[in-house]
C-alpha cells in the first residue's frame, strides 16, 4: 500500500542540520494495524504527518499505491490527501463554529458530495458512534471522549483506505480512550488500514506491528504476537 526508503527530515540552523528523521524505511500493507511509539521528540508526529501527506521529507521516497508521492508537488498531494487519507488528531481539531453535523459533513463537500447522499452518510456515523443526540451541538459544548468521537466520525465519512492516528486518546480519561480504541479495533476487522502514534503500550497492542523510533531512527519493528483482546 505505502513504502518510504530513505525518508529525511530536517531543519537547518545555520550551516548545521537539526535532524528530526534520518534513513526511515517503512513498508505497509493494506489491512495492516502499526503502531508507531518512541520518546518525545523520536519523530513520531513528524513521519505520521509525512506519511498523511501534510509535510514532505528533505530526501527519500514515498511511493502510496504506486504513486510517487515525494514528485508531487502540494496540490496534487492535498488530491491524494482527501481521497484516500482520514486523520485523528489528539487535539480534535474541529472546527468550533460548525455544529457535530457540519463538523463531519465537511469532508464530504469538499469531495463534491452530493446533498442527499451526504445526509444519508452523516446520519450512519452518527448512528454508528451514538451521537445522534448531540448533532446540532458546538464543539464546546461537548466533553472531550465525545468531541473525539465527532473527530474520528469526520476522519473516516469519506471511507479513507488509510487512517492515521496521532495520540488519538492523549487528552482523554480511560474509559473514554477505550471506547476509542474499540471504534479503531472494529474498523480494523472491517479492512481499514490504520497507523497510530501513541504513548501507552495498551493501545499499542491493538497493532499488528509496532515501530519503535529513536532520535528520528527506526530502532526496532515488533511483530505483535500477543494482540489485546478487549472486548
Amino acid at each position: 500500500m505505502l513504502q518510504l526508503k530513505n525518508i529525511e527530515k530536517y531543519y537547518r540552523r545555520g550551516l548545521q542540520k537539526s535532524w528530526i528523521l534520518k534513513g526511515v524505511n517503512l513498508d505497509v500493507k493494506q489491512g495492516e494495524f502499526i503502531t508507531i511509539m518512541g520518546d518525545s521528540g523520536a519523530g513520531k508526529s513528524t513521519l505520521l504527518q509525512i506519511i498523511g501527506m501534510l509535510d514532505e521529507p528533505n530526501n527519500g521516497e514515498y511511493h502510496f499505491f504506486d504513486e510517487q508521492v515525494h514528485t508531487f508537488k502540494e496540490k496534487k498531494r492535498v488530491d491524494l490527501y482527501k481521497h484516500y487519507i482520514g486523520f485523528v488528531f489528539q487535539a480534535y481539531h474541529l472546527i468550533d463554529d460548525l455544529t457535530v453535523y457540519e463538523n463531519i459533513e465537511t469532508p464530504l463537500i469538499y469531495r463534491g458530495v452530493k446533498s442527499k447522499e451526504r445526509k444519508s452518510m452523516v446520519a450512519e456515523l452518527l448512528d454508528r458512534f451514538n451521537i445522534v443526540a448531540k448533532k446540532d451541538l458546538f464543539p464546546e459544548q461537548l466533553s472531550g471522549g465525545q468531541q473525539q468521537l465527532v473527530g474520528l466520525a469526520r476522519a473516516i465519512i469519506g471511507k479513507p483506505k488509510l487512517l492515521l492516528a496521532d495520540e488519538p486518546t492523549g487528552n482523554l480519561h480511560s474509559k473514554q480512550g477505550e471506547e476509542i480504541m474499540k471504534l479503531f479495533k472494529e474498523l480494523h476487522k472491517d479492512g481499514m488500514t490504520i497507523i497510530q502514534v501513541t504513548h501507552s503500550e495498551k493501545n499499542a497492542g491493538y497493532g499488528d506491528r509496532i515501530i519503535h523510533l529513536e532520535d528520528g531512527f527506526v530502532r526496532e519493528e515488533i511483530v505483535n504476537k500477543s494482540l489485546y483482546t478487549q472486548g
